[in-house]
C-alpha cells in the first residue's frame, strides 16, 4: 500500500527535513538569569523570556517547554538541534557561525567590572589599566568585541557563575569580576557584600540579548515568526509592560 502525502510530510517532519507543522511543542532552554529566566520556588519558569516566549508561541499556535541547564550546555543543546531556543544569549559573530538569531534583540544589558571597596583596582577602558590583574569570567559568557579581543592578555580566572565570580573576588583570589549589572544585583544581595563591591566606570559593553535557534533550513520560519511577533509586540506596548515588573531594559 502505498503512503499517503500527509503520512509522508508526518515522517519528513520528524527526520528534521521540513519546516515546523503548526501546533508543535517547542523546546526552550536556558540558564538562570535573573530578570530573562529563572526558576521560582516551585520550580517554575518565569522571566522575560519565558514570559515573551509563552505569549510568541500562542500567537503561532505552538505550544512550549522550558528546560534549565548549564549555559555553556544549553548552547551545546541547541546549536546541536536538539533544542529550538536558546534564551536570551548576545549576539556575536562567533556565534553566527553556531545559531541563527531572530531579530530584534528582546533586552538590553550593561556588562560591567566590579571590584573590592577596599581595593584600588580601577579600569579605564583600556587594556593597559587591566594589566597584572585577576579577572573572574564567567563560562561560556561573551563581554563584546572589545573586551573580547582584549582577553588573550589578560589572567583569566574561570568560574562557573557570578556568584562563584563574586566569592573568588571576596576571597581575594581576583582582582576584578567580569559580568553584568542585572546579573549581578541579586546576587550581591545574596551574598551580603553590597557594601563591600562597587561597580567600576566605564562600561565594558553594552550588549542587546536574543532568541537563538538552530542554523539551518529547518528552524528558518520560526526564527521569522518569533522575529514578526516581537516586533509587533515592541511596537504594541506589550514587550514593554512585560519587561516592567522585572526591571529589565528594552533595546
Amino acid at each position: 500500500m502505498r503512503p499517503t502525502f500527509r503520512t509522508l510530510c508526518f515522517v519528513l517532519w520528524v527526520l528534521g527535513l521540513v519546516p515546523f507543522a503548526d501546533g508543535r511543542e517547542l523546546l526552550a532552554v536556558g540558564t538562570e538569569f535573573p530578570g530573562i529566566y529563572v526558576l521560582d520556588r516551585s520550580g517554575k519558569p518565569r522571566g522575560l523570556g519565558v514570559d515573551a516566549l509563552r505569549v510568541i508561541a500562542g500567537e503561532l499556535g505552538h505550544q512550549v517547554r522550558f528546560e534549565n541547564y548549564p549555559w555553556a550546555r544549553a548552547q551545546k543543546l541547541v546549536e546541536e538541534g536538539r533544542a529550538d531556543v536558546l534564551i536570551g544569549p548576545y549576539r556575536t559573530a562567533a556565534r553566527e557561525l553556531r545559531f541563527q538569531f531572530a531579530e530584534p534583540g528582546f533586552y538590553r544589558d550593561s556588562v560591567v567590572f566590579y571590584a573590592r571597596t577596599d581595593s584600588a583596582s580601577s579600569w579605564d577602558g583600556t587594556l593597559a589599566s587591566l594589566m597584572g590583574k585577576r579577572i573572574a569570567i564567567i563560562h561560556g559568557w561573551s563581554y563584546g568585541e572589545r573586551f573580547e579581543a582584549m582577553r588573550g592578555q589578560l589572567d583569566q580566572h574561570i568560574t562557573p557563575s557570578v556568584e562563584h565570580a563574586f566569592k573568588l573576588l571576596m576571597a581575594g583570589r581576583a582582582d576584578l569580576a567580569a559580568t553584568n549589572e542585572r546579573d549581578s544585583r541579586p546576587r550581591i544581595e545574596e551574598l551580603g557584600i553590597a557594601d563591600k563591591v562597587h561597580r567600576l566606570k566605564p562600561d565594558i559593553d553594552t550588549q542587546v540579548g536574543y532568541f537563538a535557534l538552530p542554523r539551518g533550513e529547518s528552524h528558518r520560519q520560526l526564527r521569522d515568526d518569533i522575529g514578526r511577533t516581537l516586533r509587533q509586540m515592541r511596537a504594541d506596548g506589550r514587550l514593554a509592560k512585560l519587561a516592567k515588573p522585572y526591571g529589565v531594559p528594552l533595546p
